[in-house]
C-alpha cells in the first residue's frame, strides 16, 4: 500500500508566551532559495525553520552545515575514531 505525504506545514510547537517581537517566522524556502513567511511558505518538505528572523532563516544553510559537522565529529568520537 501505498501512502501520501501531505504536502503542507504542520505546526511543531508554539509559543504564546513569546516576546520575540512582531511574531513573524521566517522560513528559508530549498526549492526557491529565499526567505519565506507563514502568508507565502513552501510546503515543509522544501523549508527549514521556523527562524525568529530574517537574518536567521537567510543564514539556514549555514546553520545545518555547522550543526552537521559538529553532530559528525561527535559520532567519530563516539565509536572511537580519532581525527
Amino acid at each position: 500500500m501505498c501512502e501520501t505525504v501531505a504536502l503542507t506545514r504542520f505546526a511543531v510547537h508554539s509559543d504564546p508566551m513569546s516576546d520575540s517581537g512582531s511574531g513573524t517566522e521566517y522560513f528559508w524556502c530549498t526549492r526557491h532559495h529565499r526567505v519565506e513567511t507563514e502568508a507565502d511558505v513552501c510546503p515543509s518538505v522544501y523549508v527549514l525553520g521556523p527562524y525568529r528572523s530574517k537574518a536567521d532563516a537567510e543564514n539556514a544553510l549555514q546553520t545545518v552545515q555547522e550543526r552537521n559537522e559538529v553532530w559528525d565529529e561527535e559520532d567519530r568520537r563516539w565509536a572511537g575514531e580519532e581525527r
